[in-house]
């Protein structure tokens, strides 16, 4: 399995983002919140993320932008779990949810349980 997070895989289109929050569907496992969207056209790769701290939860920068890195890192450990089990292809945007810092290893669970609850969610076997 391929685990990269290069620049085609990363959410950047304001018009998708926005679409993404009026009209996707949702997936929590505290402290993290996947919404997401199935696209129609066919993409280059199967699925487009972002990450997003608010401010208004974690308020200096040098934190905020720590706990996207190790977001961003563990989602790339973690695709493995949806990635190759359809044709479809996904924007995701996975939010962090509480005030209190967490590590690596807390992050990395909660993204495993989240990208299985997506998979159970969107009903796919392997």
């Amino acid at each position: 399995m391929d685990e990269t997070f290069g620049k085609k895989e990363k959410l950047k289109s304001k018009k998708l983002i926005e679409d993404l929050f009026q009209k996707g569907k949702s997936v929590k496992n505290f402290p993290l919140r996947l919404i997401y969207i199935s696209l129609e056209q066919k993409q280059d790769v199967q699925f487009q993320t972002g990450v997003s701290v608010p401010k208004r939860l974690v308020k200096t920068a040098v934190q905020r932008n720590r706990l996207k890195r190790l977001m961003r890192e563990s989602y790339r450990k973690n695709k493995y779990i949806v990635a190759n089990t359809t044709g479809f292809s996904y924007a995701f945007m996975i939010i962090y949810m509480t005030p209190k810092e967490m590590g690596y290893d807390e992050l990395f669970a909660a993204m495993e349980r989240l990208m299985k609850k997506f998979k159970e969610k969107e009903k796919w076997e392997n």
